[in-house]
């Protein structure tokens, strides 16, 4: 091996390295650095239910607090409660005959942390508002009626958003990415997936069907394994079913990954009148920026193709492990966590 490729090799290896140095601390986030959740609920004559829900994985030393219009008081104490993932407060407000329409209402600490905040708003006349918030656009203002335009943008972000901090979701779209050759297989493979996964997203906040969710993201994660397995085997193995038919395995795990993605839009729900629109924009948001990611990685792939074409064999399986080795450990944490 001549001096220039040792050198190749030897910072490959150190980019790896860095690599697993920068994905490790979100290991364990994968799935699980959700938004936090503000509800607020009119009852009348200003009495407001608070409903805040954080989850437990946040950066450290970064307080999230929603902040109500400066007319609205707190009329009880917190309460906590804690599940696997996240705590939840409860609490009331008393905004006198202001209410919150027409004012301000926004969530601290969403710039530092790099969170959003769903935020889901049931007014005393029956109407239900639905937002993002996020750290460059941190406060909303209440407003009298709720258009089309809003709903879709709110519902394109969040899943713009969601594809985006779902770290298991984009490693599998890697693999793909990795698995697929020419540009017309790999169109037909993400668009498979891209179907399967809008299918049980639908279904599942819809209310058709159910599967459990630590069950889903067992199953997310060693769908993750399994393609890692294939992009580990040697260049001039026999193909096998999941290579020849990529298209169908990326659908069949498509089906699979809808589950994850239905969680984030359990939560804030779907606007009573627009649930086409809003489900399609949160459709299309997961779409976006799930091609934004396909197209960083092909341009990086293209600048970097003559670097990688002269790296060793077993050098260039090292992301089919570094995705095996994460996935395996989510399968782990998701099935013995508590």
């Amino acid at each position: 091996m001549t001096r220039r490729l040792r050198w190749r090799s030897r910072a490959a290896r150190a980019l790896c390295a860095l690599a697993a140095g920068a994905l490790l601390p979100l290991a364990s986030g994968a799935h699980r650095l959700a938004p936090s959740l503000l509800e607020l609920r009119e009852l009348g004559g200003g009495s407001v239910l608070v409903r805040f829900k954080l989850p437990l994985l946040q950066a450290s030393g970064v307080e999230l607090a929603p902040e109500l219009p400066p007319h609205c008081e707190p009329s009880s104490s917190p309460t906590s409660e804690r599940d696997e993932t996240s705590v939840t407060l409860r609490w009331s407000e008393s905004c006198g005959e202001r209410g919150l329409v027409g004012h301000e209402i926004s969530v601290r600490g969403l710039a530092e942390s790099r969170t959003d905040a769903l935020v889901r708003i049931e007014l005393e006349d029956g109407r239900t508002l639905r937002a993002v918030l996020s750290g460059s656009q941190a406060r909303m203002r209440v407003p009298e009626r709720e258009s089309r335009r809003d709903v879709g943008a709110s519902y394109l972000e969040l899943g713009f958003d969601h594809i985006l901090s779902g770290l298991d979701h984009l490693l599998f779209v890697l693999g793909l990415v990795l698995l697929v050759r020419g540009w017309r297989s790999l169109a037909t493979t993400v668009t498979a997936f891209t179907l399967g996964h809008s299918v049980t997203l639908s279904l599942a906040v819809l209310g058709f069907v159910h599967f459990p969710t630590r069950e889903a993201e067992i199953l997310i994660a060693a769908s993750i394994v399994l393609l890692a397995g294939e992009l580990a085997r040697p260049a001039g193995a026999a193909p096998t079913p999941m290579r020849r038919w990529p298209w169908a395995m990326a659908l069949a795990f498509g089906l699979l990954h809808g589950f994850g993605f239905a969680g984030a839009l359990a939560e804030v729900g779907l606007p009573a009148a627009e649930i086409p629109l809003a489900l399609f924009s949160f459709n299309v948001g997961i779409e976006l920026g799930q091609l934004l990611f396909v197209a960083v990685v092909l341009l990086l792939g293209r600048a970097l193709r003559r670097w990688l074409a002269e790296t060793s064999g077993g050098l260039a399986r090292l992301p089919a492990y570094a995705i095996g080795s994460l996935a395996a450990y989510w399968c782990l944490e998701r099935a013995l966590g508590p």
